[in-house]
């Protein structure tokens, strides 16, 4: 009776558990599909993160890359300054920060600026077609302050602060100095009183003005004949002061946001198509092992492209690659695992048994097939650039992910069938007659 007992709470636990998971699955696939607002009032959101094969509805949780979103690119290389003692990795970082900056200040927040083998820097601008914000990216933006008899009185780097300004209908920049900045321009406006001072920028003049009195607290204001794109872009300019580096372009190229939306579009759908017909293949060919590893996949799915939208990981084509070469890793796995165990259950042995015997042989090659090519990921995201990075960070997700599914999931779930009943070993593969075990 005790036996009996124990045996219908394992069975009853085992449904419960699998019904938790199911339900699991289904919300967590909902909530990536449509997102979710929590009271009150929507106060709260999650946004959704599964891709859809319709572009204009593609999540903002999921970042898209150039290839995919349209947009520019171009490429530098860049060259020291001559009587420069400064490492040059250094310079190309230096240089890299402050065309961020100026993207940044310009409202191009998700450009992407990164380092092209030694002396290259590669700048991406998603839905940017026009060419001039190529001027704000390699201007050299050498500001200068002069005094009456054009010496040197300070550069650009003293500048604090440059903002853009309207007053009075006129579009202006003010400007901000650091303290050294403000103590040296207190210094020369107090010697220069009733004479001319310049400050000019990459050679062109800004202020051309007669010092009326001592300035001492460090601000000022530039006006001229600006427009507010162009006060905006000097400001930028100031802000970031002039590149470490002189860049000379080598390239640059444009993807139509057109193009984009039809290459999401087509990735996704046969992302998809790919994907069900391995489900029913597997379905087909290891019966319930195949439910249990369609099941499996699709969680495996959901958490992959959560795990992307978290980290914000940016999307290409050759990262959607990455993610498909991930799926396949984990069917791989799966298959591995079914396959031992069909070689336990072939030897005479219970379903229980095959699972636990199969689960112990398929782990050695489940993990050097996964380590393996966890080594390529690693090595092609430190020493690959570009759109090699993206391919190798979801290829390195996608494995890690899918050792945890094979391990973990797919192993909760194959026990779980088994002890709430499914112990008939026709239900996962065919024996030869006589070969049937129960448990």
């Amino acid at each position: 009776m005790k036996s009996n007992r124990k045996r219908n709470g394992g069975k009853t636990g085992a449904v419960v558990a699998l019904c938790v998971v199911l339900v699991i699955t289904i919300l967590l696939g909902w909530i990536g599909l449509t997102g979710l607002s929590i009271p009150p009032r929507g106060l709260y959101k999650v946004l959704n993160w599964l891709p859809t094969t319709n572009a204009d509805n593609w999540p903002e949780s999921l970042s898209l890359g150039l290839d995919l979103r349209g947009g520019m690119y171009v490429e530098y290389s860049g060259k020291a300054p001559e009587n420069s003692e400064a490492n040059f990795d250094e310079l190309v970082e230096g240089t890299m920060s402050i065309i961020r900056s100026r993207l940044s200040d310009k409202g191009y927040n998700e450009a992407n600026v990164q380092r092209i083998g030694v002396d290259g820097i590669r700048v991406e601008i998603p839905d940017v077609q026009d060419d001039s914000v190529l001027d704000l990216i390699g201007a050299t933006a050498d500001m200068q302050f002069l005094d009456p008899d054009g010496k040197l009185i300070m550069k650009g780097d003293k500048v604090k602060r440059a903002v853009y300004a309207y007053q009075d209908g006129k579009h202006e920049i003010a400007f901000e100095l650091t303290d050294e900045g403000r103590e040296l321009f207190a210094e020369a406006t107090s010697n220069n009183v009733g004479k001319k001072i310049k400050i000019t920028l990459d050679g062109e003049t800004l202020i051309d003005a007669t010092v009326q009195t001592a300035i001492t607290d460090g601000r000022g204001v530039i006006t001229g004949n600006y427009t507010q794109e162009s006060a905006v872009n000097t400001a930028a300019k100031i802000q970031s002061g002039a590149l470490p580096l002189e860049l000379t372009q080598q390239k640059v190229d444009k993807v139509s946001a057109t193009l984009g939306q039809d290459a999401v579009s087509s990735s996704v759908k046969a992302a998809l198509i790919g994907i069900v017909l391995i489900m029913l293949l597997m379905i087909f060919r290891y019966r319930l092992n195949g439910v249990i590893a369609s099941w499996a996949l699709t969680l495996y799915i959901i958490l992959l492209f959560l795990l992307i939208a978290l980290f914000h990981i940016q999307l290409t084509l050759p990262g959607l690659a990455g993610v498909v070469l991930g799926i396949g890793m984990a069917v791989d796995a799966n298959v591995i695992i079914f396959e031992r165990f069909n070689e336990e259950a072939r030897k005479g042995r219970s379903t229980k048994a095959s699972v636990r015997a199969g689960f112990k042989n398929a782990m050695s090659a489940v993990l050097d097939a996964n380590v393996t090519t966890l080594i390529a990921a690693i090595v092609l995201l430190i020493f690959g650039t570009g759109s090699i990075q993206g391919f190798a960070k979801t290829l390195l997700l996608g494995v890690v992910v899918s050792m945890i599914s094979a391990i973990l999931i797919t192993r909760f779930l194959m026990n779980r069938f088994v002890n709430a009943g499914a112990t008939k070993m026709s239900l996962y593969t065919k024996l030869n007659a006589g070969k049937e075990v129960e448990e």
